[in-house]
């Protein structure tokens, strides 16, 4: 590790003394290892109808997600820690390890508890895989290098939630429900074996740190609670519910408690400090606010091809498709873009964010009227100024902190996106909902306010089902029908009301959605810059010397010692 003048610590790289054949192996391993993890995200929401026909549970299936994504967020920083101080390779082996095993139980789950239960066994694997798998890059590459490298990591998200339903329905079809964990299995032995026997461990410089085990049991007490509110309101709870106010109450005492814990504890699993530090404090600020952004987009873009422009839920799949693409390429592209101009993340990350902006502005301005080209060009163009984010920032990171806080570093990046995802799904939801509302007192005709009765009108305002399940479509006519000719008009006429309603409140989201992206891409502006260093040194100085623009404006990061 050097340190400047200013007492800006820069990480030191050393090469982990692998072949080219064996390093492109090991990341060959890692990618298919991010693909499985991030596959099962996705994989499993074509499959849930005939889970919940063998297993029963409807008021339970929303689980079979949640308590996936809870276990994988929760574990994500304490892996990155961890990692520093007993290295990557068999951490990452038990990783592997712990999600197939979750994956065989899951698979032969007798009961929708069960099945819950072993999503969360794997949910704590894939955690631990993804937390895993962008730091690896750092071990196997040297700063300069990193980026092109991190793109085709990140851009794995995107190919797996392409071909996550389409795969998860063909082998439901053909086979049943339980491969679509099993098929787990074939694939990730081979990745084990493979990382046993090539995995790095590549050498460490200073001492190594002691796990702080308190501040990981924290953070663990202030997420879960946390995330298991922000999941429950306005789904399985309302909220305003005990259940979801006691968990977000919880969340917040315990993440305060967590913060003053790390702020006295000599070896904090979070250091503060690094908040602090330009280039650190708004990588993590960018990557939340573009997490956030990220899930309320993926969400609502189906939903405005469903419930707008009537596509079936496959046709709307397929829509989304494009930009998920939208998100590969541009991770992929930017990757390869930042390490062949050394590193110009600044000037890179306003540029990749603006696009962003101006997909999310684009959509913002839908309404019943817009065409699927608008809104899939609007979509595809957000999809690749997200995706051209993804390397940036964790890049930047990695190149700024010490070599023993690498994986520290990597896994908050990534925790900070989760955790602005299932906040941003949880707020824009909430928002939808109170736009539709508003949108349904204006649309709605005035005859419909006497002819419908108070609990029928009640319940489509709280809800625009109709407008995306056949059933309820039919169900809400019939309810007109029987008033004859002009009963038939009158429903038709709620019927184009929730329309308008549902797409002015989804351009609501995405003008809510563009606003958080804006505030990022400002934030982006103001981030340091330190040239990506090479295999020999830093790129264009010497490694001792700090960049002319960090050399005022900094904190420290942790001393080692600590």
């Amino acid at each position: 590790m050097t340190e400047s003048k200013t007492g800006v610590f820069q990480a030191d790289w050393k090469a982990p003394g692998l072949t080219p054949r064996q390093v492109k192996l090991t990341l060959i391993g890692v990618m298919f290892a991010m693909f499985l993890a991030s596959l099962d995200q996705t994989i499993v929401a074509t499959a849930i109808p005939r889970i919940m026909a063998d297993l029963d549970g409807f008021d339970r299936f929303t689980w079979i997600s949640t308590s996936y994504i809870v276990a994988s967020t929760s574990v994500v920083l304490i892996t990155g820690a961890v990692s520093d101080v007993y290295g990557r390779k068999w951490l990452f082996v038990a990783a592997i390890t712990l999600f197939l095993v979750g994956s065989v139980a899951a698979a032969t789950s007798p009961t929708m508890n069960a099945l819950i239960a072993f999503r969360a066994v794997q949910g704590l694997g894939g955690g631990m895989i993804m937390a895993l798998s962008f730091v690896t890059i750092a071990d196997l590459f040297p700063p300069a290098d990193r980026a092109k490298y991190m793109g085709i990591i990140a851009a794995m998200f995107g190919v797996s939630s392409v071909l996550g339903p389409t795969l998860g329905g063909f082998i439901t079809d053909q086979l049943s429900w339980h491969w679509i964990f099993l098929v787990n299995v074939p694939l990730g032995i081979p990745i084990i074996l493979l990382f046993i026997k090539l995995f790095p461990t590549p050498e460490r410089s200073g001492p190594r740190r002691k796990i702080d085990v308190g501040g990981a049991v924290l953070i663990v007490l202030a997420i879960v609670p946390a995330l298991l509110g922000l999941s429950w309101g306005g789904n399985q709870f309302e909220w305003s519910s005990v259940q979801v106010v006691g968990s977000l109450a919880i969340g917040a005492v315990m993440a305060v408690v967590f913060v003053l814990y790390e702020s006295r504890v000599d070896a904090p699993l979070l250091p503060l400090s690094i908040f602090k530090n330009r280039v650190v404090g708004i990588g993590l600020f960018v990557s939340f606010l573009t997490g956030l952004a990220m899930f309320g987009a993926i969400f609502f873009v189906p939903l405005f091809f469903q419930g707008v422009l009537r596509a079936s839920p496959t046709a709307s799949g397929s829509f989304l498709t494009p930009m998920m693409l939208g998100i590969v390429f541009g991770a992929a592209i930017s990757g390869q873009i930042l390490s062949r101009t050394g590193g110009h993340y600044r000037i890179q990350g306003v540029l990749g964010l603006s696009i962003m902006v101006t997909g999310l502005f684009l959509l913002s301005l839908v309404d019943a009227d817009s065409t699927h080209g608008y809104v899939l060009t609007s979509a595809i163009l957000m999809g690749f100024g997200l995706g051209s984010s993804f390397p940036i920032y964790t890049t930047a990171i990695q190149n700024y902190v010490p070599q023993q806080f690498l994986g520290l570093a990597t896994s908050s990046a990534q925790f900070f996106r989760s955790v602005g995802g299932s906040i941003g799904l949880a707020l824009f939801g909430s928002f939808m909902v109170r736009q539709f509302k508003d949108g349904m007192e204006v649309n709605l005709p005035a005859e419909a306010s006497t002819a419908v009765p108070p609990q029928l009108l009640e319940s489509i305002t709280d809800n625009p089902n109709a407008l995306v399940s056949p059933k309820a479509s039919s169900q809400l006519l019939e309810r007109f029908t029987s008033s004859g000719e002009a009963g038939v008009e009158l429903g038709q006429q709620v019927l184009e009301a929730i329309r308008m309603s549902l797409a002015d409140a989804i351009g609501d989201v995405f003008f809510l959605a563009f606003i958080f992206v804006l505030i990022s891409t400002v934030a982006a502006a103001f981030i340091r810059e330190v040239p990506l260093r090479g295999r020999g040194g830093p790129s264009g100085g010497d490694p001792c010397k700090p960049a002319d623009d960090v050399s005022e404006g900094t904190v420290p990061l942790p001393s080692i010692s600590d």
